[in-house]
Order: C-alpha cells, then structure tokens, then sequence
C-alpha cells in the first residue's frame, strides 16, 4: 500500500506543470552552483567530461552529452506520443479549429531567428575588428530563439494565471505543440550530417518492428525496450540526432483504442513516461546544460552578439511573431479565436513563449563547436528565459486579477 501510494504521489508531481518546471529550475540553478562553487566545480567538470561508450559501437560520449542525447530522448519519446494522440483525437486533428494557435506558433519562429540575425549583426558590426567569417559562425545559432519550452511555459501560466481562462492554456497547449514538432523538423533538416544510408534503412525497420510490438494485445516490454535502444543507435550513426529516434517511434504508437481498451495506448504509455521525463531526464539536462563557469559572466556578455542576439529573439521575438501572426489570422483572414478571447489576451501568454530552455539548450550545442560560443549561447538563454518567466509573470498576474475581477462583477450583477 505504501508503495503503491508513492507511486501515485511520483505521477502526481510528475503531471504537475507547477512541480516539474520548479523541480527543472532548482536543477538549472544547481548546475550553476556546482559549476562555480569551489569545493564542486572540479568534480563536476570531471563528471561533465568522463567518457561512457557502448560495446561494439563508435559510440562514446561524455556523462554531459549522454544527458543530452541519451536522457533527452525520454522527452522526445513523450513529444512524440503527444504528438501522436494530438494529431488523431487531439486539438491538431481539426486543423479549422485550431489554426490560429497553428500559425501563431509558425509565426513565432519566423520572426526570432530574423531578430537574432539582425541584432547579431549590428552589434558584430560595432565591434573593432569584427570580421565577415566571425559573423558567419555567429550566424550558425540562428535556429536558437525559435523554441518554445512548454514545461516551463505551462509551469508560468500554472504559477500566475490561476483565474484566467482554460482556452488560454489550450492555446499555450495547441502551439507549443507544433512548436515542438516545428523545432524537430528544424533539427532534424539543419543539424544533421547524414551518413551511410543502410542506417536508414535500419532504422525504418525499427520503426516498423516497433509499430507491430506495440499493437499486439499483449505488449512484449523488453523487446520494445531493445528496439527503442536499437532505433536511438541507428539514428546516432545515421547522423540525425539521436533523441528524434524518440519522436519516431512515439509516432508509431497507436493512438485510438485496442483490443477492447478503454483509453489509447500512445496517451497512457505518455502519462507513464511522463514523471521519468519531468523529474528526473529534464532536471539533469537542465542541470549538465546550465553548468557554466562564472568567468564566463563579463560586462563584455551585455554587448555580445550571441548574447543580446538571443535575449532580443526570444524576449521580444517569440511574443512580436506570435501576436503580429494571431492579429492577421484575427483581423485579415477572419480565423476565429477560442471563445471568449481576443488578441490582445494573449499578449501575458506569448511572452511566456519566450522561456527558450530545453530545446534552445539542444540547438545551441548542435549550432556551435566553439567552446566560448557554446557557453555564451547558454548564457544568452538563461537571460531569457528568466526575463521571458519574469516578464510574463507579472504580465498573467495581473491578467488574471483584473479577470477576476470582472468575473466577480458579472456574477455580482447577475
């Protein structure tokens, strides 16, 4: 019974938007901490950088990167299982209905890496002895500002808009979706060096070994488990990153009902993953991710193009696109919004898109190899992040008390 009564509580956390975008935090900022406290910062350097491999394979990265592209597959697999049960039952199956978040999150990463690139070069340009092909490199993180952190993002409007509207959330929900499966195929398209194809064709036969396993009317859970390793290996010697081997085979989960079943098995295998995800795959991400060294925290950081390039695109791009975008789907298109809402209410939401974080973080370290812009990307995110957090907080607070007001008024009169 105790046992059983931890497990709930474990799931319970893990589904909270609050808890586990807390948790993340607290992880991020001890990354920080142990990066730069004296006692810690060796050890933890030497943890970052020793070398794990798998027998038989060229695969051997450091603990750092198996966080990145071993833990973070655990995520992508829960994307992909979202995005599945989304796209069959879910607000993406009626495009109509929802295709206002839908542009709204396009245009949501249309316009950042614009800023990104313009700020980057303005500033590149101030610069003594700026030269074209350091311009260039900078040029390579452009694919960092279009992400949307959804786990934080619906922790902010979990934290802050207590009062406000379920439709607000649904349209957090429906475009930080597609600015998930938007941010894959960005990854998937920019950042991949493609090899042999005979891993392809590896990995399409994992895919379809996964699709029967996972239809049969008892599931065997150990051969799916070794063809999930499978897929992830094919998809690391492909050349594509290996966490969307995650995405695939969620893709390849059925999303209706089965052998009786009263709920789909891609919805119920996501809430089972979700804890793994939430509390204990992210934090230690979030916690490898935001590992920088204080040194790297110079007044020179506040004129730097990757830097204020970052904090510009996601501070004000991220919010600027999605409301210009829901302003001509409102007003030129004549798209209709949620009931009950109108442009102007999403602004408080919008800025909560810009929290960059997870997938910005995974961007960041596939756009650079220069160790100092690696270090500075991350720097830039974690600005804005914090000033998106901060921003959109006091923003869906204040939202949300003047909704709550004018509700109290409504039944006052009523």
């Amino acid at each position: 019974m105790r046992t059983h009564g931890t497990l709930t509580a474990i799931k319970r956390l893990g589904a909270s938007d609050r808890a586990s975008g807390l948790i993340m935090l607290g992880c991020a900022l001890l990354g920080i901490v142990l990066a730069n406290l004296p006692a810690t910062a060796d050890a933890f350097a030497l943890v970052a950088h020793t070398h794990v491999g798998i027998p038989a394979t060229n695969i051997d990265l450091p603990i750092g990167h198996w966080a990145q592209d071993g833990l973070l597959t655990i995520f992508f697999l829960v994307v992909g299982l979202d995005l599945k049960q989304e796209l069959t039952t879910g607000t993406l199956a009626n495009p109509k209905a929802a295709a206002v978040p839908m542009l709204s999150a396009i245009g949501g990463m249309l316009v950042p890496p614009a800023l990104f690139l313009l700020v980057a070069h303005v500033l590149h340009s101030m610069q003594p002895g700026g030269a074209a092909g350091g311009l260039g490199a900078i040029a390579q993180g452009w694919a960092i500002p279009t992400a949307t952190d959804i786990a934080f993002s619906l922790a902010v409007l979990s934290l802050f808009a207590k009062a406000l509207p379920g439709s607000i959330r649904a349209f957090l929900m429906t475009l930080a979706t597609v600015d998930d499966l938007l941010g894959i195929i960005v990854i998937a398209v920019f950042f991949s060096h493609l090899n042999e194809w005979y891993w392809f064709a590896g990995l399409a036969v994992c895919a379809a070994v996964w699709a029967l396993l996972v239809r049969m009317r008892r599931v065997p859970w150990l051969a799916v488990g070794l063809v999930g390793i499978a897929a992830w290996v094919m998809m690391f010697e492909a050349g594509v990153h290996p966490t969307l081997a995650g995405v695939l085979v969620g893709l390849f989960t059925p999303a209706i009902e089965r052998h009786g079943e009263l709920t789909p098995r891609a919805a119920r295998y996501r809430d089972r993953l979700q804890p793994l995800s939430a509390l204990v795959a992210l934090p230690i991400f979030a916690m490898f991710a935001t590992g920088v060294h204080f040194d790297a925290f110079k007044p020179a950081l506040f004129v730097s193009p990757i830097v204020m390039g970052i904090i510009v695109a996601l501070v004000i791009g991220k919010s600027l696109g999605i409301m210009a975008t829901s302003w001509i789907c409102r007003h030129l298109a004549g798209l209709d919004l949620p009931e009950g809402l109108r442009v102007r209410d999403l602004f408080p939401m919008s800025c909560a898109c810009g929290i960059g974080f997870t997938v910005s973080f995974l961007i960041a370290s596939l756009a650079y190899s220069d160790v100092d812009m690696v270090a500075e990307s991350r720097i830039g995110i974690l600005l804005a992040s914090l000033l998106s957090a901060a921003v959109s907080g006091i923003l869906l607070h204040r939202q949300s008390k003047r909704y709550e007001r004018e509700h109290a008024g409504v039944e006052s009169g009523a």
